[in-house]
This record gives structure tokens, C-alpha cells and sequence, in this order.
């Protein structure tokens, strides 16, 4: 069986609710639900969905290269959006860090996330390539 490696992306809840920023497992790194937030839990780029995504998207490109791996070996994209009229600012941050590598993606429609002010939640799959 496959060692298994937590990381953690040093957020207050992290202990709390029990997760971590991202889990990697053999060649695999699945990176939890990613939020535009501070290590305090404040909401960043308030009101502002492209801001948003791209916070996101460097946080998860932290906690990729603390498990060993880049945007490079994602697979597969979730992102969990508060209105989808947010689509095309959200796909401009999504091709600023994917779009040569072009991972399986989704984009859903939620109700809310954590707090009102967050407008996208993002968590990624990726697959360490055997050198």
C-alpha cells in the first residue's frame, strides 16, 4: 500500500473540521476545496470573481508543490461557483494556469459556500508522471 502524505495549508479549521489541504497517496494528489482566503479566514478579493479564482489557484499550486507535484500533472478541476454569470471571468483564471495542460473540468452552480462573500470554491486532482 501507498504512504500517505498530508499536507496542510495552515488555515484555523484545518484542525477543527479534521482535513487537510491536500492528501497525496503514491502518485496521486487530490488538493481539498480552496477557497480565496488569509490564514485568519478572511475573504480576499471581495466581490471580485476572477480575483478570487486566481488566489485560489495559487494557493493550490502551493500545497501541489509542497506534495510534490505542479499544475502540470492536474487531471481534473472542480469549481464550485455562487453565480455561473461568473463563468468567463472564472475560465480566464482557468486558462491563465491550465491552458496547456487542459484538465477534465467542472464548473457547478451552488447555493452558498462558507461565507457570503465567497464566490468560488476550487479543488483539484492531480497525477504525478513516473520520470
Amino acid at each position: 500500500m501507498s504512504e500517505r502524505r498530508n499536507i496542510s495549508g495552515g488555515r484555523p479549521w484545518e484542525e477543527t473540521v479534521g482535513y487537510s489541504r491536500a492528501v497525496r497517496v503514491g502518485s496521486q494528489v487530490f488538493v481539498s476545496g480552496t477557497t480565496a482566503s488569509d490564514a485568519q479566514g478572511n475573504v480576499l478579493e471581495l466581490g471580485n470573481a476572477y480575483g478570487q479564482a486566481m488566489h485560489c489557484f495559487r494557493t493550490i499550486e502551493t500545497a501541489l508543490k509542497e506534495a510534490g507535484a505542479a499544475m502540470k500533472d492536474v487531471v481534473r478541476t472542480r469549481m464550485y461557483v455562487t453565480d455561473i454569470a461568473h463563468f468567463e471571468a472564472i475560465g480566464r483564471a482557468h486558462a491563465a494556469f491550465f491552458s496547456n495542460v487542459r484538465p477534465a473540468a467542472t464548473v457547478v452552480e451552488v447555493q452558498r459556500l462558507l461565507s457570503p462573500e465567497m464566490l468560488i470554491e476550487i479543488e483539484v486532482d492531480a497525477v504525478i508522471a513516473a520520470e
